[in-house]
């Protein structure tokens, strides 16, 4: 459960950093504290486009992935956050992603800054003794 939550919040501040670094990925809220409580919506719906999706698309595209050495990875963290803007569209969560090549300077964003993120937060394992 920790780890959960753990991964939540670095994708949440992951999003937050897209969303602020980039004009074509816009989070809206009545105040901070909507926006907020938007944001760790968005990023449990990209969490779980991640666990569900993402793994399939890698292996459909897997011959692909090799062929360009992984740099289509790129192209599916793109197709993941445009279907997360898509979902949250669905269920009225203000936040969209406007087209292709902003999102795959979003995905690119998102990923740089989770894993920075992950690797401040602790993972939930316990500590190793020297």
């Amino acid at each position: 459960m920790k780890t959960f939550v753990f991964r939540t919040l670095a994708n949440a501040a992951a999003l937050a950093v897209a969303v602020w670094l980039l004009d074509g990925i816009t989070l809206t809220g009545h105040n901070t504290g909507h926006r907020a409580l938007t944001l760790i919506i968005v990023a449990l719906v990209f969490g779980v486009v991640n666990v569900l999706v993402k793994p399939l698309v890698q292996l459909v595209t897997l011959p692909l992935l090799i062929l360009t050495l992984g740099l289509l990875t790129l192209v599916v963290n793109a197709l993941m956050l445009l279907l997360t803007s898509w979902i949250c569209d669905l269920i009225d969560v203000p936040f969209h992603v406007s087209g292709f090549w902003t999102a795959v300077l979003g995905g690119l964003v998102v990923a740089v800054v989770s894993w920075a993120v992950s690797l401040a937060l602790p993972d939930g394992r316990p500590a190793e003794r020297a």
